[in-house]
């Protein structure tokens, strides 16, 4: 398993993930009282609404319900999110690969392994994104800010749950492996 991060051993592998972890819940808990602030008719999901809009007009509808305070709370939510979108890449990232070393199986070690690597992928749409919804927050118009945005964390989401998936079906495994051992 060293192919998959040489230069960090398992143990710091563990304790860096630990940190990212912590951080990556304290993060999440933040913006989502943040995004508290952000919930309306038009925007039901918030923040996630917005990522979603898809289309220019969507988009503005759900500015214009924000109001000029709910557009502070999402600049809020988007400076907050640059920071989460580290903690929780690396997190997801550096479980897959512990969970590969753990499952030992060769097909679930290279899952883990692109999957790990796939949460690099997932940072980039995550913060295309939110450079596309700045954008819009600033007040541009063009059209492909919406669907870029849309499109990137579509990508972000299928990509950060097939790592969470991967994660618990990982973890499952494991535990049913040690049961048995154990007795």
């Amino acid at each position: 398993m060293k192919a998959c991060n040489p230069w960090l051993t398992p143990a710091g592998q563990k304790w860096i993930f630990s940190i990212l972890f912590v951080l990556a819940l304290v993060t999440l808990s933040i913006l989502n009282i943040i995004d508290l602030h952000l919930t309306t008719p038009v925007a039901p999901q918030n923040i996630v609404s917005f990522e979603l809009a898809g289309t220019l007009s969507k988009a503005q509808a759900i500015l214009e319900a924000w109001g000029s305070s709910g557009k502070v709370y999402a600049g809020l939510s988007l400076g907050f999110d640059f920071f989460f979108i580290v903690v929780y890449a690396g997190a997801i990232a550096l479980a897959c690969i512990l969970l590969a070393r753990s499952l030992k199986k060769p097909p679930l070690v290279l899952i883990g392994v692109i999957l790990a690597w796939m949460q690099l992928v997932a940072a980039l749409m995550d913060s295309t994104e939110n450079f596309a919804l700045i954008q819009l927050l600033l007040g541009s118009s063009r059209e492909l800010w919406p669907s870029l945005a849309r499109s990137c964390a579509i990508v972000k989401f299928s990509l950060v749950g097939l790592g969470l998936i991967y994660i618990i079906l990982g973890a499952f495994l494991v535990l049913v492996a040690r049961v048995g051992k154990a007795k």
